[in-house]
């Protein structure tokens, strides 16, 4: 578990990145349990596309924790959107 205060609003927030092997295998465990035992074979893509997202997920959270983020009103200047 990590602290960061979000910049935007100045709350501390908890931030549960997955850090160990362990982890991992908990998060694969309990999605696979979600599955019934017959489930067909193109599951196989809802169960890849969950690995994916979390692993996204965790990197974004990572990137935020250690700093490396865009402020927002970067993001809305390079789309020309105005505040």
């Amino acid at each position: 578990m990590l602290r960061k205060v979000d910049m935007l609003s100045g709350i501390a927030i908890e931030v549960n990145i997955m850090q160990t092997a362990t982890d991992l295998k908990s998060f694969v465990h309990e999605l696979a349990e979600q599955f019934p035992v017959n489930a067909p074979l193109e599951a196989l893509d809802d169960v890849i596309y969950r690995l994916v997202e979390k692993r996204e997920i965790e990197s974004g959270l990572a990137d935020s924790v250690a700093g490396r983020t865009t402020p927002v009103e970067d993001v809305m200047k390079e789309f020309g959107i105005n505040p």
